[in-house]
């Protein structure tokens, strides 16, 4: 799937882009948990055991491209003492009935609410003193944290966001964000979801309005540039 927006898209004529802070800027790592971002979590347990390939594509992006360029970007982010924030998602309790009816079946049957292993951040990416963890029970990180009160708080009003899902946790919490008047950069190597078809199309349609999509290669570059 490959379109040019600037030749095959209107929208694009009325697209502005504002010039990356990185001092103003926040590093958002979304939904890095067990249950469903590793292979070794809920998610790929069950699958195994049902002898399904369904997530083998995601998982193998997750080892492949997500982690390693997570780890770059939070190691870089930490080394110019820029501010990180991570997002979890999961139930509260655990029987999940604080969870929204269309999420509950899966947080129950993952095991994902806080306490639980698999509501945790993987290990290779455990926060650090000084950042910030937020959990929701929506899509959308703006809908039931308090992410805004955080970013705001911080006077972060620029957001680089990886992570997983690229179509549905990362893309809405994007959406969300840009609509609330924050520069949303989605670093387009270090998302993943369970198809390919299903990443691209996300990251062409969040790029035609809402925010930039760039390399791990380029954001370091930006912050570099700031340094």
């Amino acid at each position: 799937m490959k379109i040019d927006l600037e030749k095959e898209d209107y929208i694009r004529a009325f697209t502005v882009e504002r010039k990356p802070d990185p001092a103003r800027s926040a590093l958002v790592i979304i939904d890095m948990q067990y249950a469903t971002g590793s292979r070794q979590g809920a998610l790929g347990r069950r699958l195994k055991a049902q002898g399904s390939a369904m997530a083998d594509y995601r998982f193998e992006r997750i080892e492949r491209c997500v982690l390693p360029n997570a780890r770059r970007l939070l190691d870089a982010w930490r080394g110019a003492r820029r501010r990180v924030l991570f997002v979890t998602i999961g139930a509260t309790l655990p029987d999940c009935s604080d969870a929204p009816p269309h999420m509950r079946k899966l947080f129950l049957e993952l095991e994902n609410y806080a306490g639980s292993r698999e509501h945790e951040i993987i290990d290779e990416l455990k926060p650090v003193r000084g950042e910030a963890v937020v959990n929701k029970t929506s899509n959308g990180a703006f809908a039931t944290s308090g992410i805004d009160s955080v970013l705001r708080a911080w006077n972060c009003d620029q957001l680089y966001l990886l992570g997983v899902s690229t179509n549905m946790c990362v893309d809405t919490t994007a959406r969300e964000a840009a609509d609330r008047g924050y520069a949303v950069t989605l670093v387009e190597d270090a998302c993943g979801t369970t198809q390919p078809m299903l990443h691209e199309a996300a990251m062409i349609n969040f790029q035609r309005l809402f925010g930039r999509v760039r390399s791990t290669e380029q954001v370091l570059a930006e912050l570099a540039g700031h340094a």
